[in-house]
């Protein structure tokens, strides 16, 4: 089962998948899990880091409840054509629940504001946003969003990409578990995917930084209902 598991998930380690053996009442000690992990040669190749970032910019602050804050970014691919794909990605960072991953050609502020409407419809609207300094972001549809809903925009310093950290964290797992997984043939296909990697990763993926929960059982956790 944990050669199953981890064929199905290609990117998590062996502390990840042993929390997916106890969801499925596979209870092993955490040191078998790992035997058994390497002995199937199934460990991870390090990806060694070109440098080191010491922590920089604005002060982390709490987010303790849902939608105080969203942060939002762009990740970029291709598919096997050569078309480009834009994925504007949208958490909530105390939930770190992904709303949305709007999946086009090309993506303006006014559709940035288009999304943000759709996804307010039914989680309601946050106390503010995060970005960066992209002209999407910066530009008069978003800016007329906030002033018209009362959502503070709150902008990361240029250059500084780890004011933003919890989205950055997103963008990798993204990239590593979703976009290098895959090749896509055209743009209707990888809006498929990529949206049903969205729902796993919201109700299957487990976070160690939840107390190993999926972001959708956290959420329940800290509104009272789990």
């Amino acid at each position: 089962r944990l050669t199953a598991l981890a064929a199905r998930w290609k990117r998590f380690g062996y502390r990840r998948l042993h929390v997916m053996l106890q969801r499925e009442e596979i209870h092993i000690n955490h040191k078998r899990t790992y035997r058994l992990y390497k002995d199937a040669g199934l460990a991870l190749k390090r990806r060694n880091k070109q440098k080191k970032y010491e922590k920089r910019g604005m002060p982390d602050r709490a987010c303790p409840e849902f939608n105080s804050r969203w942060s939002m970014d762009f990740v970029c691919d291709r598919t096997r054509y050569g078309g480009h794909i834009r994925i504007m990605t949208l958490i909530d960072e105390a939930t770190r629940q992904c709303l949305a991953l709007e999946v086009d050609s090309s993506i303006t502020g006014r559709k940035v504001a288009s999304v943000l409407n759709r996804v307010a419809l039914f989680r309601g609207l946050p106390k503010e946003i995060l970005t960066d300094n992209g002209s999407e972001f910066t530009g008069n549809a978003l800016n007329a969003w906030g002033h018209d809903h009362g959502v503070e925009h709150i902008f990361t310093d240029p250059g500084c990409p780890t004011q933003n950290g919890y989205i950055e964290s997103f963008n990798g797992k993204l990239r590593d578990e979703c976009l290098n997984q895959n090749w896509f043939s055209s743009l209707s296909e990888a809006k498929d995917i990529i949206e049903e990697w969205r729902l796993e990763y919201n109700k299957l993926r487990p976070h160690s930084s939840l107390g190993n929960l999926t972001p959708e059982e956290y959420a329940l956790k800290i509104s009272g209902d789990y």
